[in-house]
């Protein structure tokens, strides 16, 4: 068996993926997800890559709605279905055959209560599913009431349907996640651009028509987002590959190794505190230059105007014409307050 954590990139994907979709059953939607993630892990961890494809990674990655697929998983050739439980009597012999009898393998995965663990179970054919439940049926009579069958083979063993490889971990390697504030290396006037996706080892990125060889990264510039249609730093970071996608956004792709992060990583509209009082008021971001930071506080542009969002590029120009305060710090001062 093997556990996996969701992080809090995971959680917001699965259920906001639920929410587009949507799904009548919400919280069964999202455990759905969480358990497509857990065993995607898994083929990662385990499974050569070019050995398994997952149905729903595009439509999970940037939470637009699924196309319909009959499985969850292709591995090895074989059809996989992920079935996802709290009550471990769904992965009787019986209900599993009679919930889903044709996809080739089941996967049987049961979470904890809330949703912050899943352990993969294990797997089973689903014609041993089938023949189970014929001799149960034919042969066994009744169960002892208070014993009953859960057919599960180890998940280590799924890697014998395949052809005897050496099993690499491939899990991405770079340190980015969606929302980290990065630049291109190298550039002494580069601009700061925001991580979107990060894309898994596999997905063949391009740049310049070539492909990259090696793991890539997609970001978008702060000023194509601020064109969105409202204020995109209330959008949770895991969402904003959806946001992107709905709104036509480009997306600039980069090896990972060519980014570092951006020092400072501040950009007009950012939300931020000074961190080092003792109750600080929140503040959104006029301007940057160099290593020093212009802000406004927030309560004084909801006093102000009817909407306290201010397009970033009219932040100065508005805070000057309503002789609104504005503060100057270094950027080592001060820390982002996501408002999300």
């Amino acid at each position: 068996m093997y556990l996996y954590t969701p992080d809090e990139i995971d959680r917001e994907r699965a259920h906001h993926q639920a929410v587009i979709q949507g799904a009548d059953d919400l919280d069964s939607k999202r455990i759905g997800n969480l358990g497509e993630l857990a065993f995607e892990q898994f083929c990662r961890e385990y499974l050569p890559v070019e050995m398994w494809e997952w149905e729903n990674e595009a439509a999970i990655r940037r939470c637009n709605e699924e196309s319909y697929s009959p499985y969850d998983f292709e591995v090895f050739g074989y059809t996989v279905d992920i079935k996802t439980s709290r009550d471990v009597s769904a992965f009787t012999p019986s209900a599993l055959v009679d919930n889903d009898p044709d996809d080739d393998i089941i996967v049987m995965v049961w979470h904890r209560d809330n949703e912050d663990a899943l352990i993969l179970l294990g797997w089973e054919r689903t014609e041993t599913l089938q023949s189970k439940v014929h001799t149960q049926n034919e042969y066994s009579g009744e169960e002892p009431e208070k014993l009953a069958h859960l057919a599960t083979r180890p998940m280590n063993e799924l890697h014998d349907l395949g052809p005897n490889t050496a099993h690499l971990n491939q899990k991405p390697e770079n340190p980015y996640r969606p929302g980290d504030r990065v630049i291109k290396g190298g550039d002494d006037d580069a601009s700061v651009a925001v991580v979107i996706e990060v894309l898994p080892p596999e997905q063949n990125a391009s740049l310049y028509g070539q492909e990259i060889d090696g793991e890539a990264v997609s970001v978008a510039f702060p000023s194509s987002l601020d064109e969105g249609p409202g204020d995109w730093r209330s959008i949770h970071p895991a969402k904003l590959a959806s946001y992107c996608d709905d709104q036509a956004i480009q997306l600039y792709s980069y090896k990972h190794e060519n980014l570092q992060r951006a020092d400072p990583p501040f950009s007009p509209g950012d939300y931020v505190i000074k961190p080092d009082y003792s109750d600080p008021d929140l503040s959104v971001v006029t301007a940057v230059d160099g290593d020093e930071v212009t802000v406004v506080f927030h309560h004084l542009l909801e006093e102000t105007f009817d909407d306290p969002y201010v397009h970033p590029s009219d932040l100065v120009g508005k805070c000057g014409d309503a002789g609104l305060s504005q503060y100057s710090f270094t950027a080592d001062d001060l820390s982002f307050e996501p408002q999300y």
